[in-house]
């Protein structure tokens, strides 16, 4: 540094010289010394050194500041802990002991039971606590973390609005559990109730069903949310029945059914995963989640063609251990082939289904699906009536009536044929269908594409498959003037016909044939849903021989045996639970006011015995004063008024 310092001075009094004496000499490098080197080097190094000391410096800042926003984080989480109610920290700790135990009864306790009373009580509009904060009560399990956020996201989906981090975040903890089930080396050691297996998988269509919905309705989209729905891959279609069909080959399900069918070893045709309830209810389970999945997106052959295996109608069968999986089983079997035309088949399954809903009401009232199986229910009554529309049919007496109480008026409409009927057939379908989705996402990846999109939107789903529905309701309806004179006559001339509908012949064999058309359909008897026999749904049949009509009208009627016979079992019941019941005790207060009463003239010595004797009634005491006279005479009827409270007591 010295060194240079005198080299800076030996250059300022040369320039002084230089100056001073006018002279404009030029100095070489060489004039400098040898000892000169580049200064920007020895300051670089110098600053070097000094921008080191301060990134050391910042690097202990930052360690520093790194540990205060981990201590600050950890108290964050601790008074968010110590916020959490303490009978939900009890819960937690019970319902984690419980899925470790693999206890199913304390699991089924805890997810009925406990779960709904706490939203109730403490997060019925709220979030329940997130997992990280209660990940200290269960020491961080994973396993246990993953089916908690299921629940989280689950009641945020029931009670609260989702926005779109929640439906992505939901998607990947799905993943999570799915990815935990199916990609281990050997059965997962976990057990869980029918009742929640059944609700993971029907949770995880009823989310895709929404995000479908909500990512086709491209405005209202904020930046963070254009963002993340440029990812294609999450909720799609795809990953959806990949995880479906997946679940069904790991549990040899379908291996497991055919061999039950066929009276053979199940166990070994389970194989080891299909062998684990687990495994089996999740495989069971999906196969009725592709039946719906494929009905969202108006596959209904498809949708039928899963259910090849599965016995409906067994009345020990695994869709009968979850009566939310048996009621949208149902459901959505009944809508299928409503729009396949195959309305008998739809209103024998809509038919036992609601019998059975109605025989289990009772039972219902106990279940926290309850309500949600009466709304279900309530749209089955109004598919039912369309299909009743389209092809009369007797129903049950209690479900005919319960269908009148409900969509009496639409139904009369629809009967009749015109545009009020069209309009009934439109309102309930719209009002009963599933929530339909489409299996194409918009175009965010592409911003003009999504500008052009805004303008030209995928057509509603549910508006595409009522015009399915309503092409062939309009061919029947059509066909409504021609059935009306049908009725009068037993066989009628085709010139007669055609001049009362004011049409020629030709036309007029035209209309018949359409009709008789609209009116066949396949029933099943047995083997695949699929498959059946071609029947007649109307009532009303006809037959065209050269230039006449042959017509037969097939009236159902009504079944009055039936209906005595099991009217007079129910109050043969019903008599036979109040016979079995003991008498009331009558006070001797009682006793006198009914003596009175009953017998007018020996009433006196009636009543000085009844209230002599105190426990004594008036019928008893009359042995000895015309009170048994009393009674041949009918003035005291043995179940009637106040003699039934007089009679002594049964069980004394």
């Amino acid at each position: 540094m010295a060194d240079f310092q005198q080299q800076q001075l030996l250059l300022q009094q040369q320039n002084q010289q230089r100056q001073f004496f006018g002279g404009e000499e030029e100095i070489g490098e060489e004039e400098l010394g040898d000892d000169v080197d580049l200064v920007v080097a020895d300051y670089s190094q110098g600053l070097e050194g000094q921008q080191a000391d301060f990134v050391e410096l910042d690097e202990a800042q930052q360690a520093a500041l790194a540990q205060a926003q981990v201590q600050q984080q950890a108290q964050q989480a601790a008074a968010a802990l110590a916020a959490v109610p303490e009978q939900v920290r009890k819960f937690i700790v019970i319902f984690n002991q419980a899925i470790q135990n693999n206890s199913v009864p304390d699991i089924s306790n805890a997810y009925e039971g406990n779960w709904n009373r706490l939203t109730e009580k403490f997060y019925s509009k709220t979030e329940w606590p997130e997992a990280e904060v209660i990940a200290p009560l269960v020491n961080d399990d994973q396993k246990f973390l993953t089916l908690y956020r299921e629940l989280w996201y689950r009641h945020v989906y029931s009670r609260l609005s989702p926005d779109g981090e929640d439906r992505f975040h939901s998607y990947d903890n799905y993943c999570d559990f799915f990815n935990y089930v199916l990609n281990s080396e050997g059965p997962v050691q976990l057990e869980l109730p029918a009742q929640w297996l059944w609700d993971i998988v029907d949770e995880f269509i009823y989310q895709f069903q929404s995000y479908s919905q909500w990512r086709n309705k491209v405005s209202n989209k904020t930046e963070d949310e254009l963002a993340l729905l440029q990812d294609g891959g999450v909720w799609s279609s795809y990953s959806v029945l990949n995880v479906l069909y997946s679940l069904i080959q790991k549990s040899r399900i379908t291996e497991q059914l055919i061999a039950a069918k066929e009276g053979q070893d199940v166990e070994e045709a389970a194989g080891e995963f299909g062998s684990k309830p687990l495994y089996r209810m999740l495989g069971y389970f999906s196969i009725i989640g592709l039946l719906r999945v494929h009905v969202l997106l108006g596959d209904y052959t498809l949708a039928l063609k899963m259910l090849d295996h599965i016995e409906l109608n067994k009345k020990s069968g695994l869709i009968n251990r979850v009566t939310a999986c048996h009621v949208t089983a149902y459901y959505y079997v009944g809508f299928a082939y409503m729009m396949l035309r195959r309305y008998p088949d739809a209103i024998k399954a809509f038919t036992h289904i609601l019998v059975f809903i109605m025989r289990l009401r009772q039972y219902h009232t106990r279940s926290y699906q309850y309500d949600q199986i009466n709304k279900t229910a309530d749209r089955m009554y109004a598919l039912l009536a369309m299909c009743c529309a389209l092809s009369p049919t007797r129903l049950d007496e209690n479900i005919q009536t319960a269908m009148r109480e409900k969509y009496g008026d639409q139904f009369t409409k629809m009967t009749k044929g015109n545009d009020e009927g069209l309009a009934a057939f439109e309102e309930l379908f719209l009002f009963a269908c599933p929530k339909f989705i489409t299996g194409n996402s918009p175009p965010y990846h592409d911003a003009e594409a999504l500008a052009a999109f805004k303008d030209t939107p995928f057509p509603d789903p549910a508006q595409h498959q009522l015009k399915v529905f309503l092409s062939d309701v309009k061919t029947q309806l059509s066909n409504s003037n021609i059935r009306s004179f049908l009725r009068l006559y037993t066989s009628l001339g085709t010139d007669k016909l055609a001049s009362f509908l004011e049409i020629d012949e030709e036309q007029l064999v035209e209309m018949m044939m359409v009709m008789k058309s609209s009116t066949r359909s396949i029933k099943w008897s047995e083997g695949g849903l699929l498959e059946g026999e071609v029947v007649n749904t109307s009532d009303l049949d006809f037959v065209i021989d050269t230039e006449m009509v042959h017509i037969a009208e097939s009236r159902v009627g009504r079944r009055y045996g039936d209906w005595f016979l099991r009217n007079g079992t129910r109050m043969h019941d019903v008599l036979s639970n109040i016979q079995s019941k003991p008498l009331p005790i009558a006070s001797a207060k009682d006793a006198n006011v009914a003596a009175t009463h009953a017998a007018p003239a020996g009433g006196a010595a009636a009543s000085s015995a009844g209230a002599a004797g105190g426990w004594a009634t008036a019928g008893k005491s009359g042995h000895g004063a015309g009170g048994r006279s009393n009674r041949g005479r009918g003035s005291a009827p043995v179940w009637g008024g106040a003699n039934r409270s007089s009679q002594a007591p049964v069980n004394a």
